[in-house]
């Protein structure tokens, strides 16, 4: 790494496998959020996760102003403690094609706006958010078509059936993995990339002045944006090829093992 790395103004951080495990920060994670809230650096989430799943413990930083903003739906809904910084709902026909697309796939899927997750059908995965979420999770297979959205992740029951035919670039979509059986399904121009450079317009940064951490094919766009990527060490393949050092997991305080190099603290 270059020793002469200038101190980030932001710090971009992906939630799970980044700062959290299983759906809870970890604790060493929590502790430098909190110690980095004492300087001058922005500290921003950006997840792939709907707002209205985003961790209780994530929502607390950003209350207690340890957190600066969060980006979630993949760049779709940037929001602070005072206002939504930029939104980009799925058009009707956008929201119209998706679910056309995954109901001839005869797959089920959800739709995910600023205080719902909405399923076409019951899943195991929906039981399992639902247990989690109960009051802003139901399905509802029309509800695209009459509610703003902004994302929809679909739910593949086998390996080789991920819509592979399907010609997503001719419908201006895209399906990004972020999961072996479950992605995301977003206008081809959404990343967690155009959310940073809303968050770094708001706050008045280039994002070459910025540092990100993640790990995975969602960080993509969000690692060739920022001024210094790093991927953690149990990153995506095609994520740490594009990183500009990758560090250890979670486990091994790989987040911390790059803010002391850099001496940023």
């Amino acid at each position: 790494m270059n020793n002469k790395t200038p101190t980030p103004k932001i710090i971009f951080f992906d939630i799970d496998d980044t700062l959290s495990r299983n759906g809870e920060i970890a604790p060493q994670n929590k502790a430098t959020l909190e110690a980095l809230a004492k300087t001058d650096i922005k500290l921003v989430i950006s997840t792939g996760r709907s707002k209205p799943i985003l961790p209780l413990d994530i929502l607390a930083l950003l209350e207690a102003d340890v957190l600066d903003a969060i980006i979630c739906m993949n760049g779709q809904y940037s929001f602070d403690n005072e206002r939504v910084i930029s939104d980009y709902p799925l058009s009707s026909e956008q929201a119209a094609t998706i679910s056309e697309l995954c109901r001839s796939s005869d797959l089920v899927y959800k739709f995910d706006s600023a205080t719902h997750v909405v399923w076409s059908d019951e899943h195991d995965w929906q039981t399992t958010y639902h247990d989690r979420i109960k009051s802003c999770s139901m399905i509802d297979p029309d509800y695209c078509h009459f509610n703003t959205v902004y994302q929809c992740s679909v739910f593949f029951d086998e390996q080789d059936q991920k819509m592979q035919d399907v010609d997503f670039v001719k419908h201006k979509l895209k399906l990004v993995h972020w999961h072996e059986i479950v992605g995301d399904i977003l206008p081809i121009d959404a990343s967690k990339a155009r959310g940073i450079l809303d968050v770094c317009a708001h706050f008045g940064v280039e994002a070459t002045e910025c540092m990100a951490f993640g790990d995975g094919l969602n960080d993509l766009e969000m690692f060739d944006l920022v001024g210094y990527a790093v991927a953690m060490g149990d990153a995506k393949d095609e994520l740490k090829a594009r990183a500009d050092f990758v560090t250890g997991t979670i486990e091994e305080h790989g987040i911390q093992a790059v803010l002391n190099h850099f001496h940023i603290d």
